[in-house]
């Protein structure tokens, strides 16, 4: 796997030794960030099921400010570190180990709030609203929230969750569906 952007372009980050780690493709790491545009730049990016660390990564090489991994596995949390020592990104992140649900809650505790939040549940995992929730409350209004999932499986934010749909792209199997915090704005681009 490579960056595909920024001041870590074409950089080699390692992939998953974990059983049932499934990295967000170099495709579809390339799409997320076509659609977030200029966006990421001087972002607090949220990087939550993080797994290999790359989509974190990736915001951190195109210019977002900081970045907070959340991911359970500790394989997965070593590879993380690892993968962070290819760039020069010393200071401008967090890695919470754990739940993400539990993590999401320290995280509201420290009153922490983020631009962008970027979501890659396991696709045999459904993503509660609960979860989707305690992210929109997260997310400054006007932040964007993206989500990674089967495209078969679509994304129910569920009842008083305050994010509108702004829009869904599918690539194969996998689709990423853009939510917007708060109910107004243009579709992020």
């Amino acid at each position: 796997m490579r960056l595909s952007g920024g001041e870590g372009r074409g950089r080699r980050i390692k992939g998953p030794r974990a059983a049932g780690l499934r990295p967000t493709s170099d495709r579809v790491r390339e799409a997320l960030f076509d659609i977030l545009g200029r966006r990421i730049v001087g972002a607090c990016f949220l990087d939550a099921y993080a797994g290999t660390g790359a989509v974190g990564i990736e915001a951190l090489s195109r210019g977002a400010r900081r970045a907070v991994f959340l991911e359970r596995d500790r394989r997965a949390l070593a590879l993380i570190r690892e993968n962070l020592a290819v760039g020069p990104w010393l200071d401008a992140y967090e890695i919470l180990g754990g739940d993400v649900a539990g993590a999401l809650s320290r995280l509201s505790r420290r009153a922490e709030r983020f631009q962008v939040a970027f979501l890659d549940p396991p696709y045999d995992v459904s993503l509660s609203p609960g979860v989707l929730g305690q992210v929109a409350g997260l997310v400054e209004e006007g932040g964007v929230i993206v989500v990674e999932h089967r495209h078969s499986s679509p994304i129910d934010p569920g009842a008083g969750v305050a994010i509108a749909l702004r829009r869904s792209y599918r690539y194969g199997e996998t689709a990423l569906t853009v939510f917007r915090r708060g109910a107004d704005g243009p579709v992020p681009r």
